[in-house]
């Protein structure tokens, strides 16, 4: 598989590389099946996060011992110096590591986030102490506002910059990929099959790494997934015409209004999976799949209907998704 550095890091990592975010669903055991997959077929770039719940214990558990074999990538959402101190020391441990290649503000999502993240007594003053004192290599951004990205990128205080990037969501291309690329900064890509919506995963990934990125991070919770994402790095080829024109039909069913599954929005305090309940509606609605949806539909601990309309999910959204309402219009549906 082709291998790309990652902006001023220098590190020369994969151009798939691991996205972790799923891997919580799986059981310990499932785990390590798919994380030795993943290094045993060539991958070395393994992207986390402190609120991937138990992602960072199950790496820390499985593959601590092949360290030598990938490069690791974590991050955390504290905002405060504090905070992020004792995130990266968490992180160290979980992964029984004693150094971390990557670690990244995670998801800053509204301006005064990111002020007080990089302002005095901030979470980048953390980063930097322990850059120095050898727990972390490099200092990395991440989210889903460009804009706001953009502007972090321009303090130049970060080696790499991971954003949403698929079919459906170009936008990266027009600004902060190329003004990353100038300044020598890594362009990681998340959510490259727009949260698992996209169905084609092979042609979805030979579009992004046919553009200038350098890494791709596919979730993956499943040995299969591997398999089925390094098909489209063996080898690197562009779409054809008949392929951009099976992509774009899937993009223009899709819209751009549509759940990523990122999981942000969870925990909901009266138990609904507000992702599985969107994605089952999906499948329902839109998909076809009228007997199958509603038996999986019925199959779910709780209901779009205990919606009880507090809002909570929203606010943590990366996609300012207007959830009460889509919870409201499944119940009307499948009740």
């Amino acid at each position: 598989m082709e291998k790309r550095r990652l902006g001023r890091t220098g590190m020369e990592v994969t151009c798939i590389g691991f996205g972790a975010l799923p891997m919580q669903r799986c059981t310990m055991e499932e785990a390590g099946e798919v994380l030795h997959k993943a290094l045993d077929s060539g991958i070395n770039f393994v992207d986390t996060a402190r609120a991937y719940t138990d992602s960072e214990e199950k790496i820390g558990r499985h593959i601590s011992s092949r360290r030598s074999e990938y490069y690791l990538a974590t991050k955390s959402m504290k905002r405060t110096k504090a905070g992020m101190a004792e995130d990266i020391d968490t992180s160290l441990r979980l992964m029984k590591t004693d150094y971390i290649d990557l670690y990244q503000i995670h998801n800053v999502k509204k301006r005064e986030e990111f002020e007080q993240a990089m302002g005095p007594g901030g979470a980048l003053e953390a980063l930097k102490e322990a850059q120095q004192a050898g727990k972390i290599r490099f200092i990395g951004i991440t989210g889903h506002d460009y804009d706001l990205l953009v502007e972090g990128i321009k303090t130049n205080e970060f080696a790499t910059v991971q954003a949403p990037f698929n079919a459906v969501e170009p936008k990266p291309l027009e600004k902060l990929f190329p003004l990353a690329k100038a300044m020598d900064i890594g362009r990681i890509v998340m959510k490259p099959l727009g949260g698992g919506q996209i169905e084609n995963r092979v042609l979805a990934l030979r579009y992004i790494l046919a553009q200038d990125i350098t890494v791709a991070i596919p979730g993956m919770d499943h040995p299969d997934h591997i398999t089925e994402n390094l098909a489209a790095a063996d080898p690197l080829r562009p779409l054809t015409a008949e392929e951009t024109a099976v992509l774009e039909a899937e993009v223009a069913r899709l819209g751009k209004n549509f759940c990523r599954r990122c999981g942000y929005c969870m925990p909901c305090s009266q138990g609904i999976d507000i992702p599985a309940t969107f994605i089952i509606h999906l499948q329902y609605s839109r998909y076809g799949m009228k007997t199958a949806g509603a038996e999986k539909y019925e199959a779910l601990p709780a209901k779009a209907s205990a919606c009880i309309g507090c809002g909570v999910c929203e606010t943590r959204c990366p996609y300012d998704l207007p959830i009460r309402e889509r919870l409201k219009q499944i119940a009307q549906e499948m009740g």
